[in-house]
């Protein structure tokens, strides 16, 4: 494969991690590539550069 997944949890769902300003449309789109290349359904996408990880910018999940 040419991808590298992050976090893999059970088998089952990618966590991708990151550390930036803010989570563009670019980063939702290559943890859909990852799950669409590895036939996964669910996967998180987990920004730490926030103060908080409660809020919707710094926690996405995505099923495909």
């Amino acid at each position: 494969m040419g991808f590298r997944i992050d976090i893999l949890v059970e088998n089952q769902i990618i966590v991708k991690i990151k550390s930036v300003e803010t989570l563009y449309d670019v980063n939702k789109k290559q943890l859909l590539t990852y799950l669409r290349l590895s036939n996964k359904k669910s996967g998180i996408l987990v920004n730490f550069n926030t103060a908080r990880l409660l809020d919707k910018e710094s926690i996405i999940r995505i099923i495909n």
